[in-house]
């Protein structure tokens, strides 16, 4: 069992990590497009997501806020926002390296996928982690970008589906 000093960094992190992943997730759509890998019929719903990206990454703002100005918890905002910068570099490079020299759509809505489902387990450890506090307004907010997030990688992947099915 984590003490509550534990428990805290854990949140810092986590936070820092889903926060670094959605802007990620919207610098990805921008390059994927701009490259031409995600095709017109694609596009508007992988506009949609990248749009609820931007969304879940000003919920998870809030959350931060919620939990430094929480007496009990105390996070430390710096140190969020240091695990976000890193996850956000972090994520970039693996989408270059996933993607390679010639990447195809298929390639690249698979990448959507592999991110969403990243996004997903990271929701999931941080749902967890949120169940140590007494805190049911964050608790809350972050169950509401999971379900969403399931949604997008429910999304993702008949997406790529797609690409590749007669």
């Amino acid at each position: 069992m984590p003490t509550k000093k534990e428990n805290i960094e854990n949140l810092q992190k986590k936070l820092g990590e889903v926060l670094g992943l959605e802007r990620a997730s919207q610098k990805a759509v921008d390059e994927l497009i701009a490259m031409k890998l995600i095709k017109s019929d694609s596009k508007k719903e992988a506009k949609e997501i990248q749009g609820e990206a931007s969304t879940h990454e000003e919920k998870i703002q809030e959350v931060v806020t919620i939990f430094s100005e929480d007496k009990d918890v105390k996070l430390d905002v710096s140190k969020v926002e240091e695990s976000a910068i890193e996850t956000e570099e972090k994520a970039t490079k693996i989408m270059k390296t996933y993607l390679g020299e010639n990447p195809d759509s298929s390639e690249a809505l698979e990448f959507l996928c592999l991110a969403e489902g990243g996004e997903v387990s990271h929701y999931e450890v941080l749902q967890a982690i949120c169940e140590n506090f007494d805190n049911k307004k964050a608790l809350t907010m972050v169950k509401s970008i999971l379900k969403e997030e399931q949604k997008h990688l429910s999304q993702c992947i008949d997406m790529a589906k797609s690409v590749v099915s007669p």
